[in-house]
């Protein structure tokens, strides 16, 4: 790994660091981690902080990783670029300001694809929604997302498969709790998908 890469890694990493819903919840005097689900990501914003706390978060996780890949694109070309994906999503899932305290990376690691393959990006999405849409569960459209993630890199981004498939093995780790409760039965469906739940997953 190149001098170059290695910088833009960094970058990328403390880029991911950034979390929009820790800020807004400080502006209101509110700590996000002890409220709702205690997650800093979209879901918990919209809860906690409302729509207009929800979309900022989204965007600026979503802008995070195109951020950090344009950058790694500009330093260390292509590859540099594949490993920028990888440590945006490392720095939002564990950021070292934030005590390793982050979100679940599907937004930021979804804007960083789209940077790197837009068409990659669109069919991942597109597996997200369908699957969440038959499940009514965001937690399981994102799990087959990431599940599926190597093998549409087979077709479409080659080089980045061993990448992604460490991406998809600590994501579907951080998934873990939300992996339980589909195996119990207990994983609550989204709420604006099911009229009955009035629970939302956590996935940003």
């Amino acid at each position: 790994m190149t001098s170059k890469i290695v910088i833009a890694c960094i970058i990328a990493y403390f880029i991911g660091n950034i979390s929009p819903s820790t800020l807004l919840a400080r502006a209101h005097g509110i700590d996000i981690k002890k409220e709702g689900s205690g997650n800093a990501g979209t879901t918990n914003a919209l809860r906690v902080l409302g729509k207009k706390a929800a979309v900022i978060t989204l965007v600026i996780d979503i802008l995070k990783g195109v951020v950090s890949v344009v950058i790694g694109m500009l330093l260390a070309g292509h590859t540099g670029a594949m490993y920028c994906v990888l440590f945006v999503m490392l720095g939002h899932v564990w950021p070292v300001l934030l005590k390793f305290q982050g979100g679940k990376g599907i937004a930021t690691s979804f804007g960083a694809l789209l940077a790197l393959n837009p068409v990659l990006a669109l069919i991942e999405l597109g597996i997200v929604a369908v699957v969440t849409l038959i499940s009514k569960r965001m937690s399981a459209g994102s799990i087959a997302g990431l599940v599926l993630l190597p093998v549409v890199c087979i077709f479409r981004e080659p080089d980045f498969v061993y990448i992604a498939i460490v991406i998809a093995a600590i994501m579907i780790f951080k998934h873990k709790a939300n992996i339980i409760r589909m195996i119990h039965g207990e994983e609550p469906k989204l709420s604006i998908l099911d009229k009955n739940s009035k629970n939302q997953e956590d996935e940003k």
